[in-house]
């Protein structure tokens, strides 16, 4: 029976890497897929990995009716064995219906990564109606770790390498992005609550404790 997956993980655990490899799989065996993608690192229509991997895709703009797409691309003779979507939790609520319906209406399995929560560990529309409607969750077994080595749970947005709380919810960045830059950061649930991310916490160890002086 063809289903609905969710792959959720935090950033940098392996979500595209993983995306690509089903791709390729199914493709060694003949198959054909349709990729759709939304605010991928690497530019408008690409799937990519940390591990330079990349491939097109198509862009899933805000609007796009992807089970329209679909059948259109099938009415015109096109081919499609299954649906790979990465970067799902930048989509729309109706667009997740709409992937729902590829299941249910054309017998597509519909493979969607994403990670589940904002850096302010608020859900992601597209990933809240995706654990409503997914007929599998499937959580991603390679672990990201924070800066002190325990198992990362959340997701931190940084500017000059400081933890900030307020903004939009979607600005494009990376985690290996300059730390002047807006990039991302993935942490503990303890560091993440005390905003103390990799820089803040080595800006702290190079700062010496002030012991106390007693006068003789």
């Amino acid at each position: 029976m063809p289903e609905l997956v969710f792959f959720s993980g935090t950033m940098d655990c392996g979500k595209s890497t993983l995306a690509l490899q089903i791709g390729h799989n199914r493709s060694a065996r003949g198959l054909q897929g349709v990729i759709f993608t939304r605010d991928d690192r690497a530019g408008q229509g690409k799937l990519s990995s940390r591990l330079g991997l990349v491939t097109e895709a198509v862009e899933a703009t805000e609007g796009m009716d992807l089970y329209a797409y679909l059948v259109g691309q099938l009415s015109q003779g096109g081919k499609a064995d299954y649906v790979i979507v990465d970067e799902a939790q930048f989509l729309a609520p109706e667009q997740i219906d709409q992937l729902a319906r590829v299941v249910d209406d054309l017998g597509l399995d519909v493979f969607a990564f994403g990670i589940t929560t904002d850096f302010r560990t608020r859900l992601f529309p597209g990933s809240q109606r995706l654990i409503e409607l997914a007929d599998r969750i499937e959580a991603l077994q390679v672990e990201a770790l924070c800066w002190c080595g325990a198992r990362a749970t959340h997701n931190a947005r940084t500017v000059g390498g400081e933890m900030v709380v307020e903004g939009a919810q979607v600005v494009v960045g990376d985690v290996d992005r300059p730390a002047k830059d807006v990039g991302y950061e993935v942490l503990c649930r303890s560091h993440h609550r005390r905003r103390m991310t990799s820089s803040s916490a080595h800006a702290g160890a190079l700062s010496p404790d002030v012991l106390p002086v007693n006068s003789a």
